[in-house]
């Protein structure tokens, strides 16, 4: 069992001792609002939106895109289980901005091993065969931070399969500062019509 393995499994059980009442916790989230945002280490919704076990949906992705899996979960976080708010959140400082689609595929092509980043941009250092399926995939790659998060929140809006009385609200998440920076383009774009 490696390290990492056993410090999860201990703290689960420091976790589950404490589980107390949280069992009874219904499904649908109690403050009827769901959350995109990206899957980055340094967030952490439950701080930044004030969040406790059982209050909202987040749904965290590379980017916080709205990837057709991300639209699915939003669209069951509201015709299943009653959300009545939704908001997109990138981030600064977002990895997705240090690379393109093209480059993502051509370090694919190379290796499937991690690469690794320096000045010059990202290099394949591995030594195993890659794979050519890289160039089939949508990246969702990040060139303008602001305006990622408009498009995100006109494709939800636009959606066929959304409720168009939900209002969704875009901001970036400030990593050196902790606070939440509205996208007033994104928050018009996503009130209801």
């Amino acid at each position: 069992m490696s390290k990492i393995v056993e410090e999860v499994l201990s703290a689960n059980r420091d976790y589950a001792a404490g589980f107390g009442d949280k069992g009874d916790l219904p499904m649908p989230p109690g403050r009827g609002f769901a959350i995109l945002t990206c899957m980055d280490a340094r967030l952490d919704p439950a701080k930044y939106a004030g969040l406790a076990e059982g209050d909202a949906h987040v749904i965290r992705n590379a980017g916080g895109r709205a990837s057709d899996d991300a639209i699915r979960s939003l669209v069951i976080s509201h015709k299943l289980l009653g959300t009545r708010e939704w908001f997109v959140i990138h981030h600064t400082d977002c990895g997705m901005e240090t690379f393109t689609s093209d480059v993502m595929a051509d370090l694919l092509n190379s290796s499937l091993e991690t690469a690794k980043i320096d000045a010059d941009g990202w290099h394949d250092v591995g030594s195993t065969p890659g794979s050519p399926e890289g160039r089939f995939i949508s990246w969702l790659t990040i060139s303008d931070n602001a305006a990622s998060v408009v498009e995100d929140v006109k494709r939800i809006k636009a959606h066929p399969l959304v409720e168009k009385t939900i209002p969704v609200y875009g901001y970036i998440y400030d990593c050196k500062t902790g606070q939440l920076v509205e996208v007033p383009e994104a928050t018009t774009a996503g009130q209801p019509g």
